[in-house]
């Protein structure tokens, strides 16, 4: 009587194997094909450059708290007159302008609602970019506006506007070397506007890769650090506004 060999029956796998070869990386979006391989996924590069900026923001904001304290000492310095044996006030009364000041401020304003609305639009253009790489899928033809050339601009615009400001306060007799109070005054918004040049240069950066057709996800990121370092920048300038409304008493 012939002896029956019993079939495994197992899911055809690579080079035979039970199971099917594991393709696609891990839940934390890691390639499992070697350790040399491994990139961390979008996530976890926004959260190492959002730790970066952070960082890189912490010796900025003590600069200026640094300037404030040197504002409180020598807003109420008392200087000694050697000829008249007398005590005379060091820090003069700077007439700002003020006009000038506030329409910079709006521009700034509205510099940070476009980028914001720049981060906004790449975010949903990411979320959309698997969809229209699905051949015959077609989402229309959607009209985008420009925002990051649009803050670029409002931002050269702001720059523009303080040198404009400079020029109002020296033709009113106020100088870089005119005193205490009035160097503190060009001083502070000369390192307020150095910095905001950097972020005009992280936009410049972010405008050319697109134009390049860089990745979406390598793009997202860069526009989305600039956005917070934009905004930083705008709360620093109201700060700034504050401290000028004491400076110019």
């Amino acid at each position: 009587m012939a002896r029956l060999t019993p079939i495994s029956h197992r899911p055809a796998g690579h080079n035979g194997s039970a199971l099917p070869p594991r393709t696609g990386g891990d839940d934390d979006g890691r390639d499992d094909r070697g350790s040399g391989d491994s990139m961390p996924n979008y996530g976890q590069r926004l959260r190492h450059a959002r730790l970066a900026l952070a960082v890189f923001m912490t010796p900025i904001l003590m600069l200026f708290i640094s300037f404030t304290v040197v504002y409180l000492v020598r807003r109420g310095f008392v200087g000694f007159e050697m000829h008249g044996d007398t005590y005379v006030q060091a820090w003069i009364p700077v007439h700002l302008p003020w006009t000038v000041l506030l329409a910079n401020t709006i521009v700034l304003l509205l510099s940070s609602v476009a980028i914001d609305l720049a981060r906004r639009a790449i975010t949903r253009e990411a979320a959309l970019a698997p969809i229209k790489s699905i051949p015959g899928v077609s989402l229309g033809n959607e009209r985008s506006i420009p925002w990051l050339g649009l803050t670029t601009l409002l931002g050269l615009l702001f720059l523009a506007g303080q040198l404009f400001a400079w020029r109002q306060l020296s033709a009113g007799g106020f100088h870089l070397l005119g005193g205490t109070s009035s160097s503190f005054i060009y001083i502070l918004t000369a390192m307020h506007g150095i910095h905001l040049a950097g972020g005009i240069l992280a936009l410049s950066f972010a405008n050319v890769a697109a134009v390049l057709g860089r990745p979406i996800e390598s793009r997202r990121i860069v526009v989305d650090i600039t956005a917070w370092y934009w905004h930083f920048m705008t709360a620093l300038w109201i700060y700034i506004l504050v401290l000028f409304s004491f400076a110019a008493q």
